[in-house]
């Protein structure tokens, strides 16, 4: 395994022998250089993991040499190392980006605890760019659907503004997705993304929630609290559910978006916040606005760009990347091998009408990862239980949600038996002549 490499930039050579004593009795390999020009060239063969630096050097002074490091890289923890007299120049060496300053004469325990801690800070940020990695590709936007095109140029396009958003779609198509993308394509992707679902927090909870609390405002309230919008200062605050918020929650939110101040539960002083406002909705609010259900100003100041999520039912030609995308992301949860799907396997999952969208489609995937035995997933896996292809009760007329019912049930028993026309046909006590002309008029696409 690789040893740790520390470079000693000093141009007393008494300083370098002595730490390079001490770093290497720690088990840490040394490398050291006079002066910041021979610490650039040395920083390129070795690429070490920290730098000590003493900011008075012949020719390019410390602070001249810091940069250059810096510029090679970014993440590099210099630690700055002064006598008294240049502990002015230290300080500004620390705004500039150095990990921390050390004052002559040296103490080497602390020189080692230093050290350790600027290592320990590097695994984390190293660790934190990675994570941050994985989220953003499974957050990706799955497809190449002329909508989901044209949703990826629309999300690019609003992402740099700092506009308001309202997020429309049918419940699991994605919002919270498309919420995500926005901040993380913004200037604010840096700061933090603060979700708030307005529909699954109790109403005398919610405006605690948003806005924090006092100590003491009320039963229960035994610290000071902050809120969403708090949390937010500076990134995204994300309204999921939106269209569930109660008007006298939609008034105070209003006043917020105005002022840009609010005050917290049981306090008396503005607190201001720069939060960008996301939100997303499965509710037609123009609808909820006419119904006296949705404040008009405020459907006026959520709406600046509005974006339209599609459901799944109406991109069914992105259903073979989104199977194949979601199935490498439950073998990496899963620590296994991708598991493989036959066309005709994904055809069926094309002719369900998918009412749960995304979320539907993630949550049989990852039965099927899980519950089938073969390293491939065929036909005779599925298993998309009837009552949730269709809606009969959203139709008026009986005979309507017949043939609707008919035509699942017609369809399950075919992937049942392996789109097998004769063995259906037996099973459903039909002749085989009857069963073509129903797949006929219900326009049931046979493998």
């Amino acid at each position: 395994m690789a040893k740790t490499t520390i470079m000693i930039v000093d141009d007393e050579e008494g300083i370098r022998t002595t730490l390079s004593g001490i770093f290497e009795d720690e088990g840490y390999d040394v490398a050291t250089a006079a002066s910041g020009e021979e610490a650039i060239r040395t920083a390129k063969e070795v690429m070490p993991e920290v730098v000590v630096l003493d900011v008075w050097l012949s020719g390019i002074d410390g602070i001249e040499t810091m940069t250059r490091l810096l510029e090679m890289s970014p993440s590099l923890p210099v630690i700055i190392i002064s006598g008294h007299a240049n502990i002015e120049l230290a300080v500004k060496a620390t705004k500039m980006g150095a990990y921390d300053i050390l004052e002559k004469p040296l103490s080497l325990e602390k020189v080692l605890l230093t050290v350790r801690r600027a290592l320990e800070r590097r695994d984390l940020e190293i660790e934190n760019r990675s994570l941050k990695q994985d989220l953003l590709r499974k957050i990706r936007l799955v497809g190449e659907s002329p909508k989901i095109a044209q949703l990826r140029d629309e999300i690019r396009m609003a992402a740099v503004s700092n506009s308001r958003v309202l997020i429309l779609g049918d419940s699991g198509a994605g919002k919270e997705l498309v919420a995500r993308l926005l901040h993380e394509n913004s200037p604010r992707a840096g700061k933090s993304f603060v979700e708030v679902n307005c529909a699954a927090i109790p109403q005398e909870l919610i405006e605690s929630e948003l806005f924090g609390h006092e100590k003491g405002s009320f039963t229960g309230a035994f610290e000071t609290k902050k809120g969403k919008f708090e949390q937010a200062d500076n990134g995204t605050l994300f309204l999921d559910e939106i269209g569930d918020m109660s008007l006298q929650t939609q008034a105070k939110v209003l006043r917020v978006i105005e002022t840009q101040e609010f005050q917290r539960v049981g306090g008396n002083r503005n607190i201001k916040v720069d939060a960008r406002i996301i939100s997303a909705t499965n509710k037609d609010l123009s609808e909820e606005v006419k119904k006296n259900n949705f404040r008009e100003d405020l459907y006026f100041r959520l709406n600046v760009i509005p974006l339209k999520v599609p459901a799944l039912r109406e991109r069914i030609e992105d259903i073979p990347e989104l199977v194949n995308y979601f199935l490498e992301i439950f073998a990496a949860e899963y620590g296994q091998q991708a598991k493989k799907i036959t066309p005709e396997a994904v055809k069926i999952l094309q002719r369900h009408s998918w009412p749960g969208n995304i979320r539907e489609l993630r949550n049989t995937l990852e039965r099927l990862v899980i519950m089938t035995p073969s390293r491939t997933i065929t036909p005779a896996d599925l298993s998309v239980p009837t009552s949730a292809k269709s809606d009969y009760f959203s139709l008026n007329l009986l005979k309507d949600a017949r043939d609707m019912f008919e035509k699942d049930f017609i369809m399950r028993k075919l992937e049942e038996n392996g789109w097998n026309i004769s063995k259906t046909a037996e099973v459903l006590d039909i002749e085989r002549s009857n069963l073509h002309r129903k797949i006929k008029a219900y326009d049931i696409n046979v493998p």
